[in-house]
């Protein structure tokens, strides 16, 4: 009896001790969210996308292929960093077979690989250029929009899968433009670092970020961009493209602008070892570092609507600001100089549910490049 009673005092110890620290199989630790980042290699299969010039077999969805499945190697070997691709072989995805894909599997970041091509003989037009989801007057412009989404005519019942979406129509990309609103800024944020790669890195003709109505940028609920790295109908710049330090050489370009934009929204740390941040740990351990005359905000959303800046409408969290720009309501959280305690206030802001949301910086009432500034 006594050996019994010595026994069981044992294991209620053991089960005690066990539970204290939380290494029970009901309650492992909780692992950190990961990023996820959507390659979407255009076009595949039988949607060859554009030819070139014609004097090479590979075409468009050859090249936009081999860049993403390299990408995706890099970006993979990142801390806390998650690639999906929305194709790794020669097949055809369906735009509505990508966007339902990426929202899916609760993608951070939707890049759409592609190259460009110019309308007749010429072949006179290059460079590299990123696209956003907007409308745009430009004719060559919407000349892209009109491309890239009339692969859905490949497909069968199209006009049922797309609800009447008509590439051809002006009319039908308006509609397109309400639903990635909330993610426009983020989305311009990632554009604008890509060009800036491509220019410096790259040495490519910088076409700028532009707006366009693209489809699958439109059904995808989260900063997204369209990429064109360069005219397969410019011979120079289609031997570059065909070419594996080209193809290099654009990777790494768009690895660079990735791995920055991930840096700033998801608080990798700055000793080079870029490992991801506890939330908790983060706040314990920030410094003050103040920046004169400039003010840091987080932008939680952005809307048509105009919503009251109550406590009761963002999850519980005060200090929420509004700014109206063109027809569109930004909505802030926090305002300070101090980019330690903003960073807290994001961690906040993430905890309690906004795990879009991003720092801004102000100067003299006007928004300027967040990277700029903590360049000083």
């Amino acid at each position: 009896m006594q050996k019994y009673f010595l026994l069981l005092m044992m294991l209620c110890t053991t089960s005690f001790l066990v539970a204290a620290n939380g290494t029970t199989e009901k309650n492992p630790p909780k692992k950190k969210k990961q990023f996820v980042v959507m390659l979407d290699a255009g076009h595949g299969g039988r949607d060859t996308g554009t030819p070139g010039t014609g004097r090479y077999k590979t075409t468009e969805k050859d090249i936009a292929l081999d860049v993403s499945l390299a990408l995706g190697k890099m970006l993979e070997k990142l801390p806390n960093v998650k690639v999906i691709y929305t194709r790794t072989k020669d097949t055809y995805p369906t735009l509505q077979q990508r966007a339902i894909k990426t929202n899916k599997k609760k993608a951070d970041l939707f890049i759409s690989i592609h190259c460009n091509a110019q309308p007749g003989k010429k072949g006179t037009a290059y460079g590299s250029e990123t696209f956003v989801l907007g409308l745009s007057k430009n004719k060559s412009n919407l000349e892209v929009a009109k491309r890239e989404n009339s692969v859905i005519l490949l497909e069968d019942n199209y006009e049922e899968t797309y609800g009447g979406f008509d590439p051809n129509s002006p009319e039908s990309l308006i509609s397109l433009i309400i639903m990635q609103e909330e993610y426009l800024d983020q989305s311009i944020e990632i554009a604008s670092y890509i060009q800036k790669e491509f220019k410096t890195t790259a040495k490519r003709k910088d076409r700028g970020v532009k707006q366009a109505g693209f489809w699958v940028l439109s059904k995808t609920y989260m900063p997204s961009v369209l990429v064109e790295l360069g005219f397969l109908t410019h011979k120079k710049e289609e031997d570059y493209l065909n070419s594996k330090k080209g193809k290099k050489v654009m990777t790494n370009s768009l690895y660079n602008a990735i791995k920055k934009y991930i840096s700033l929204h998801v608080d990798i740390s700055s000793d080079a070892k870029n490992t991801v941040v506890d939330h908790h740990e983060s706040e314990e351990k920030a410094v003050s570092r103040v920046y004169k005359d400039v003010t840091f905000k987080v932008q939680l959303a952005a809307s048509s609507k105009k919503i009251s800046t109550k406590a009761y409408n963002f999850k519980g969290l005060k200090e929420i600001s509004r700014e109206k720009a063109g027809k569109i309501f930004r909505y802030f959280y926090g305002e300070t100089s101090d980019y330690e305690e903003i960073k807290r206030k994001k961690e906040a802001a993430i905890r309690k549910g906004y795990a879009t949301c991003y720092i801004v910086a102000y100067k003299n009432g006007k928004k300027i490049s967040l990277t700029e500034v903590l360049k000083q």
